[in-house]
């Protein structure tokens, strides 16, 4: 989850901030952080509308882009 921590940082946010805007614990949050364990479908989406970026973002740390553009 490399974008998770960079869009955290660059934010401002500390991991007790967004734990607990999210209701989930620091430690849960560090270890989908540090790649410890991986957020469910339903985590991974809370957190792309809670930063407003592509589950893509928090995954790869850049956004998608299509290998083939669609006409």
């Amino acid at each position: 989850m490399k974008g998770l921590r960079m869009i955290r940082r660059a934010k401002g946010y500390s991991q007790l901030k967004v734990a607990m805007d999210l209701s989930i614990s620091r430690e849960a949050l560090s270890y989908y952080e540090t790649g410890k364990r991986s957020p469910d479908i339903q985590m991974l989406l809370r957190l792309s509308e809670y930063f407003d970026v592509s589950i893509d973002y928090l995954i790869t740390g850049r956004e998608f882009t299509p290998r083939h553009p669609r006409d």
